[in-house]
């Protein structure tokens, strides 16, 4: 092979590397569908989006899309919203359906709400078709203290000016169960919440529950409703049991004072018998003194020590007597009637 051949072989081979890094920089391919379908963008516009980080699929084929569909848009507003991190394919898609069911719906407003983290395109779709949304059981208790239970099914639709910034579901449905439960609550009597249950979405309604929210309340529909516990009656029975608890306490307070009391007598009487002894052991020595200092005499102490026997002798007599009565009341003088 001579030195002529080998430099051909060269060439070729440095220019298929440069056409395979050429259409691989360079998307020709896309710049050709581009055309074809009515988009003008340029061979260089596409480079420089290659240069500034952009993948050219995600800005041109949704622009095609938007082309075909009728709607104004170029390349350079659905690059800065890819830049900014947004889904330029879904924000396109929610124009379209915007505009196939005749909804007001701006570029700007659209990349807001996807960058805002929701869905446009669910959005648009749920504007034109009315999502329900279904709450659990919201229990309330009515005057007549009788729980009562209601599941409600909720219809709304999207409002696209208030999606930034607006309520989700949650807000919605804790709305709905708080006015769920004032409504039973302001009922004097069950039975009237179970008659006619479309009281409380009329009740409900009228508060004005999708202020502030990103949806529209359309409806509210009553789907299920039961009766619970009689609350009223679990609390009466509560605080019988409290009180009963309340007596009883105050009650062992009071036995517990009267035991003491009791107590502090039975010391008291053991303290004034102690008195007594203590006096009666003072006689003894108040008869010795009297008579070592001539102030009674021997005489004087027998009849004392008489007075004393004859007192014993009545007690004993009168403590017999007693004792007969109680074994023989027959024998009782007080029981005989002659």
């Amino acid at each position: 092979m001579d030195d002529g051949m080998i430099i051909t072989l060269i060439i070729v081979a440095a220019a298929i590397i440069l056409l395979a890094i050429l259409f691989t920089f360079v998307p020709v391919a896309l710049w050709i569908s581009a055309i074809a379908a009515g988009v003008k963008i340029g061979i260089f516009e596409l480079v420089g989006m290659r240069l500034r980080r952009v993948v050219p699929a995600r800005v041109v084929n949704p622009l095609i899309k938007a082309v075909k569909a009728g709607i104004d848009l170029d390349s350079s507003r659905l690059e800065g919203h890819y830049l900014a991190g947004g889904n330029v394919d879904r924000v396109v898609n929610a124009l379209i359906a915007a505009q196939r069911a005749n909804i007001e719906l701006s570029f700007e407003r659209a990349a807001a709400i996807d960058l805002a983290g929701r869905d446009v395109l669910e959005a648009v779709q749920m504007s034109v078709n009315p999502k329900v949304i279904e709450t659990p059981f919201i229990a309330g208790v009515a005057m007549d203290g009788i729980e009562v239970k209601a599941k409600a099914r909720i219809t709304v639709r999207a409002n696209i000016d208030r999606l930034v910034g607006g309520a989700g579901e949650d807000t919605i449905i804790a709305r709905v169960g708080e006015g769920i439960v004032s409504t039973i609550g302001s009922q004097q009597d069950h039975k009237k919440v179970l008659e006619n249950p479309d009281m409380i979405s009329q009740t409900v309604l009228t508060k004005g529950l999708d202020s502030g929210t990103a949806f529209e309340i359309l409806s509210i529909d009553i789907a299920d409703i039961d009766i619970g516990k009689n609350i009223g009656a679990e609390l009466q029975t509560d605080q019988a049991e409290a009180d009963k608890k309340i007596a009883q306490a105050k009650a062992e307070e009071r036995r517990a004072m009267a035991v003491a009391q009791e107590q502090e007598m039975r010391a008291r009487v053991e303290e004034m018998r102690a008195k007594v002894v203590e006096a009666e052991a003072e006689v003894p020595m108040a008869l010795s003194e009297a008579l070592r200092n001539g102030h009674m005499g021997v005489m004087d102490y027998m009849n004392y020590q008489n007075v004393m026997a004859d007192t014993d002798m009545r007690d004993s007599i009168s403590k017999s007597s007693k004792g007969d009565s109680d074994m023989f009341p027959e024998n009782d003088p007080r029981n005989n009637n002659n």
